[in-house]
């Protein structure tokens, strides 16, 4: 049995629906890095690495509170990358800090 162009059509249009449903969702999980030397970051006193924030300047930070035990990071347990509510579209670093770092509930 040989198959009809309407349905040869249809298949191809699936598949290239899902090529392009696999592309956005690679996309999506690539968001870019807040860059620490942006005016948000600098405002937030942001770092990638909580073990390198000014104690001086930032009194309140503690070095057992990093980005993922905050209650604003949005990964999962294991993630070194996610997105932030104070960051918008961005990722930050789980090992990073700032001066909005809320304790998340246990």
């Amino acid at each position: 049995m040989q198959s009809s162009p309407r349905r040869h059509f249809i298949c191809q249009l699936l598949a290239a629906g899902g090529m392009g449903a696999t592309a956005l969702a690679g996309a999506q999980t690539s968001a870019p890095k807040v860059d620490e030397d942006s005016d948000q970051a600098k405002a937030l006193g942001y770092r990638h690495d909580t073990t390198k924030v000014d104690g001086k300047k930032y009194p309140q930070h503690a070095p057992a509170q990093r980005c993922d035990n905050c209650s604003f990071f949005q990964g999962k347990k294991g993630d070194s990358w996610a997105g932030c509510a104070m960051f918008g579209r961005k990722h930050i670093a789980a090992s990073g800090w700032c001066v909005a770092w809320a304790k998340a509930p246990t």
